[in-house]
């Protein structure tokens, strides 16, 4: 598949080189799931840990607080891929919240959107109802 076009209808991103990625809409659109399945690393603990983000609901990792707005996975009968668009912010007593990361995560690849934080890492594993 050339690196201009995905297979996701539902999403459009830029790279940081500029390069468009624009999904092409063909064959059956993707399923729309409640949950986000992520895994969570404390990077000092080296603790990992499975977390349920149900679609809309507030998650608590730590100090993050994860909300999936929106969690796609492929037909069965395509390519697996699975997708949670993420709002992911740290919440530190006597401070004001602050937004870590707004954006589409990929399943089969973590480290086109990835959050940067010095003690947490977050990754899509799956989607589910």
């Amino acid at each position: 598949m050339p690196l201009t076009r995905l297979r996701f209808p539902f999403l459009a991103l830029t790279l940081g080189v500029g390069v468009p990625f624009v999904a092409a809409a063909q064959g059956a659109p993707d399923l729309s799931m409640d949950v986000a399945v992520l895994q969570g690393l404390d990077k000092v603990t080296a603790h990992v840990v499975t977390i349920e983000a149900p679609v809309g609901q507030p998650v608590r990792f730590g100090t993050l607080e994860i909300i999936a707005r929106s969690c796609k996975k492929r037909r069965p009968e395509e390519n697996p891929e699975s997708a949670a668009f993420l709002d992911i912010w740290e919440l530190r007593p006597n401070q004001p919240a602050q937004s870590l990361f707004r954006g589409w995560m990929f399943a089969s690849s973590p480290a086109l959107s990835a959050m940067e934080h010095p003690v947490y890492d977050i990754r899509v594993l799956d989607c589910e109802q």
